[in-house]
Formats: structure tokens, C-alpha cells, sequence
């Protein structure tokens, strides 16, 4: 076994005790900050990335902004600097795991997350995600690996702006460097094209599919082939892997991983109020301790609901709903500040003018 010469060593405040995890990116260490008397977590880049003054100078300007975030599900940045020539990063240790753990633990028994526990999950998940948009910093490498979990089960999103930092520097050809993860990248990440807030979205409505059903939507042995199915192949439908998750949840999934950005959740909050309402509308939907769910709503509960019809593929959707259940389409979207408004909306919420209503 290889030692690890930094265990033991001090980095400016910060003695490493122990190794938590290794990527190819960097190795993330136990440490216990002297001066405060705390455990922290401490993010090791590798060398070489020291030696570009270019990557530094983008390092700490990335971790100065990502350090300003303040939210309960996004870790909290303490520090960042470089010490003999090792790039660091001193964030929050956060000891329960991560959601790749939970998620390979339910592999491991050949089971499912249950459509509570991902709610609870993806709608604290999307809060994360949507303060940070708000704030105008794109996450672009959300992943399970990058979903710590405390001991409560509470999800905390870590590695906000690495990827960012990353995509200038030359030392991505080396072995093991990456902007982002193929599994877990949208079309316009895969084509090289320019991304927002959209494209962690994505990601997102990735690593749902796969908590519940088990699986990736697309699998391949290697970066070009997730590359060409994220941009040109469907997804299998979510009710085609596992039969007994709920249509409407599924439709959450499908409208996350359009192609097209503009037929997507526009805003991550969005898809988390999606998600609420389709596990809302189940038996027991509402209910924290429940653990049993019926597998189809009755149709008779929702037969005197207005419904309204997409003018792409004709589909019928509930008043409040946004996207086309069915195709993804936007409903009611407003031609003036081009805001996303409830099909049964008259008016614009963001600006006012009246909606055009398709028939």
C-alpha cells in the first residue's frame, strides 16, 4: 500500500490526520485546524496544478466567491491558500457519507430509494442549487460523490466552482483530470457549448433517475459514447426500468433530462415544487413516516380538475403545472420578459402583461 506523505504534516493551520476519499481531481483529508481547536475537511489538489500561476490566480478568485455562499445544504468554505506547493481548500467535515454511499447500499440489497427519501433529498438538493444560481455560480459537476450527507441525513452539496475552475487549464489532459463527470453531464456540457444553471438541472434529474431506478440512464465505457448518447439518444423511461414509480414522478425526471435547455425546469426550485407535487399527489404523498407507496393515483380523484393543452403535442396538463407534462414544452410562457407561468396563469407574474392562451 502506497504511504501518503501528507498524513501528519501540517498545511498552514491544518494538521492532516487521516485520508477520507480520493478522485482524480484531488484527495480530501481529515484534519484538525490548531488554532480553533475543530476538525475540518481538507481538499489536496495535485502539484502540478500549483505550477500554473494562471490556475492559482482562477483557484482563489473561484474560492473567495464560493465562500460567501451561505445555505444549510451547500458545505461551508473556510479556507483556501497554498503551502509548499500543495493548492488546499478547507471546508466543513461533514462525516455521514455521501449519497453515492447510500445509493451503492441500496444496490447492494437490489432496491430502490424510496420516492419520500428522494424527495427529501432532491428538494433540499435544488434549494442548494437555485441560491447559487441566484447567486450567479454554476455548480457543473453535480454527482452523487459530490452529495455529502450528515448524520441527520440532511444533503450537503460540496465542490461548488472546481469545474469552473478547471476548464482553462492545460493540465486536463493529464491522467485523471476532467471538467465534470460524463454520466452525469448535459448536452451542451458533452458539445463544449456554453452552460447555465440549466445544466446542473440536468445533472440533477441524472442522479434521480438513478435513485429511483437503480441504474444510469445512459452507460458507456467511455467519454465519447456518454458524450453522444447525452446529446442525441432518449433516455429509457423512468416507469420502463422500474414499473411501480409513479407516472407523474417519472414526468419530473423526463422534463430534467430534455436536450434543449429551454424545455427543461428553468429555475431549480422548479423542479423541486414539480417533484412535491407528484409525490403530494400519491397515497401517503404527504405523509414524513410513511414507507409504503400505492403504485397509481385513482383517477377519479383528479376528474374535475381543469384541464389545459399543450400546443406542442396536444397533451392535457393540470392548471399549475409549467412544463408539458408529456413533451416537457413550456405552457404559458410569457412573449414580454419570456418568464415560465402556470398554464391557467392570465396574467404574467413577473411582469404583468396579459398571456397569450392557446386553444
Amino acid at each position: 500500500m502506497q504511504q501518503d506523505d501528507l498524513i501528519g504534516a501540517t498545511l498552514g493551520n491544518y494538521k492532516i490526520l487521516a485520508q477520507l476519499g480520493q478522485g482524480g481531481m484531488a484527495r480530501v483529508y481529515k484534519a484538525r485546524q490548531e488554532n480553533l481547536d475543530r476538525e475540518v475537511a481538507v481538499k489536496v489538489l495535485p502539484p502540478w496544478f500549483a505550477a500554473d500561476r494562471n490556475f492559482v490566480e482562477r483557484f482563489n478568485l473561484e474560492a473567495r466567491l464560493v465562500a460567501r455562499l451561505t445555505h444549510p445544504n451547500i458545505v461551508t468554505v473556510h479556507d483556501a491558500d497554498e503551502y509548499m506547493g500543495n493548492l488546499y481548500i478547507v471546508m466543513q467535515l461533514v462525516d455521514g457519507g455521501t449519497l453515492k454511499h447510500r445509493l451503492d447500499q441500496l444496490q447492494a440489497i437490489n432496491q430502490k430509494m424510496d420516492v419520500l427519501e428522494a424527495k427529501r433529498i432532491f428538494i433540499q438538493l435544488a434549494s442548494s442549487l437555485s441560491y447559487a444560481h441566484e447567486n450567479g455560480i454554476i455548480h457543473r459537476d453535480v454527482k452523487p460523490v459530490n452529495v455529502l450527507m450528515d448524520r441527520t441525513g440532511r444533503p450537503i452539496l460540496s465542490d461548488f466552482g472546481i469545474a469552473k475552475v478547471l476548464a482553462g487549464t492545460k493540465e486536463l489532459t493529464r491522467q485523471g483530470a476532467g471538467v465534470g463527470t460524463p454520466e452525469y453531464m448535459s448536452p451542451e456540457q458533452c458539445q463544449g457549448g456554453p452552460v447555465d444553471g440549466r445544466a446542473d438541472i440536468y445533472a440533477l434529474g441524472v442522479m434521480l433517475f438513478e435513485a429511483l431506478t437503480g441504474r444510469l440512464p445512459f452507460m458507456g465505457d467511455n467519454y465519447p459514447a456518454l458524450a453522444h448518447s447525452h446529446i442525441y439518444e432518449a433516455p429509457p423511461h423512468p416507469n420502463a426500468i422500474n414499473p411501480a414509480l409513479d407516472p407523474a414522478v417519472s414526468q419530473v425526471i423526463i422534463t430534467a433530462l430534455m436536450k434543449n435547455p429551454a424545455h427543461r425546469y428553468q429555475l431549480a426550485n422548479d423542479m423541486a415544487a414539480a417533484l412535491e407535487r407528484a409525490v403530494h399527489s400519491l397515497p401517503g404523498g404527504n405523509d414524513q413516516q410513511g414507507n409504503k407507496l400505492i403504485e397509481y393515483t385513482d383517477p377519479s380523484r383528479v376528474a374535475t380538475i381543469p384541464l389545459f393543452i399543450c400546443p406542442q403535442c396536444r397533451h392535457f396538463n393540470k392548471s399549475q403545472t409549467r412544463f408539458c407534462t408529456a413533451c416537457g414544452f413550456p405552457l404559458n410562457q410569457c412573449r414580454i420578459c419570456g418568464a415560465q407561468n402556470p398554464a391557467n396563469n392570465r396574467f404574467c407574474f413577473k411582469c404583468g402583461q396579459p398571456l397569450h392562451k392557446h386553444q
